[in-house]
């Protein structure tokens, strides 16, 4: 019996360390964006233990990764925008590369080597040819914080631009939201889309790297079927093809967003969009008038942060950002009821 006590308490412990590494390797599944690479010195030998510092220009936010026996780095889930990297290495001058423009799901692979001298001194990467996926086979496009923003949305849903990529379109045969109407209810509110020919079931909506599709596992929208947030959207990626392993559950395509974070300056937006039925035109159902209809959407967001730079980097700080709208509607629906007439009735 001791024994097979034994024999029980390993297979635990080996249960909890299987669970470990598994854990270890969720980590993969990024959010954001990744930068990584090999670091070397002028003769292509790789170099361990080199420490690579990742700064975010827009925020000063640092991330430090360590090169192991590989010469290998990564740094995963970081925010899109500009960074700069400074690498050092005991017996090496710095290295450092400006301007590395990191988007939402992308991987930029930066190899840098390094030339011997003082640790005092730096050597600054100019000139960089423009980037070329080298990490990934997918197939996939940015939608920028920009055209989130800027570009007119009728009902300020920002998943819609997905319809802005190669091989994306809107479901034209989707259920209106009319009153009774429960095939709308039954596939979800959300704007549906097919990517690449697939059913919209298939495809996966990720905020922040949290899948938010709907209870129907397709779009996610609420009861007026629109998306709202675009103002708490910094940018979003929609893969076509080919996505990798790290995003999972789906066969279709990804739509994969991140929302807008603080920066070392204060900054914020109000709106208000208003809709009527003033210059709506009369169909052939409406009757005498045209039905009512009134949309207000309005909101407001804000955020920023606290820093005082010292040198090259920034001290540490509390940044924020906060985004709030809401969405109203009063409209009424014409319907139609055909009623016997007194021949169909045998009077």
């Amino acid at each position: 019996m001791a024994k097979h006590s034994k024999t029980v308490g390993t297979s635990a412990k080996l249960g909890l360390v299987l669970t470990l590494l598994v854990a270890a390797q969720m980590w993969g599944q990024v959010a954001g964006g990744t930068i990584q690479g090999t670091i070397t010195d002028d003769s292509g030998a790789i170099l361990q233990n080199a420490t690579v510092v990742i700064t975010r220009t827009a925020s000063g936010v640092s991330r430090t990764a360590t090169t192991n026996g590989d010469g290998f780095y990564i740094a995963a889930n970081l925010l899109p925008g500009v960074y700069e990297m400074t690498v050092a290495a005991t017996g090496f001058a710095n290295l450092v590369r400006k301007d590395i423009t990191l988007t939402v799901g992308s991987v930029e692979v930066v190899n840098l080597a390094l030339h011997v001298g003082k640790v005092t001194e730096n050597v600054e990467v100019t000139g960089v040819p423009p980037a070329v996926e080298l990490a990934t086979s997918s197939l996939s496009g940015v939608v920028s914080a920009g055209t989130v923003r800027q570009l007119p949305l009728n009902g300020r849903d920002w998943t819609s631009l997905a319809t802005l990529e190669p091989g994306v379109s809107s479901v034209l045969t989707q259920s209106t939201l009319a009153a009774g109407d429960t095939n709308r209810v039954n596939r979800g509110y959300g704007a549906q889309l097919t990517v690449g020919g697939t059913r919209p079931e298939q495809n996966n909506y990720r905020v922040d790297g949290i899948s938010v599709n709907d209870y129907a596992n397709a779009a996610p929208g609420g009861i007026l079927g629109t998306n709202l947030g675009v103002d708490a959207i910094q940018e979003f990626s929609v893969i076509t093809s080919n996505a990798p392993a790290d995003y999972g559950k789906n066969s279709g395509g990804v739509i994969n967003a991140i929302t807008r974070s603080g920066t070392n300056k204060f900054h914020g937006s109000a709106y208000e969009f208003f809709r009527n039925s003033a210059l709506d035109a009369r169909n052939f159902f409406d009757g005498p008038q045209v039905p009512a209809f009134k949309q207000n959407q309005f909101g407001a967001s804000a955020g920023g942060g606290q820093s005082s730079k010292t040198g090259p980097s920034y001290s540490a700080t509390t940044r924020a950002f906060e985004s709030r709208w809401e969405l109203h509607r009063r409209s009424s629906c014409p319907r139609q009821q055909l009623a016997p007439d007194s021949s169909s009735r045998g009077k």
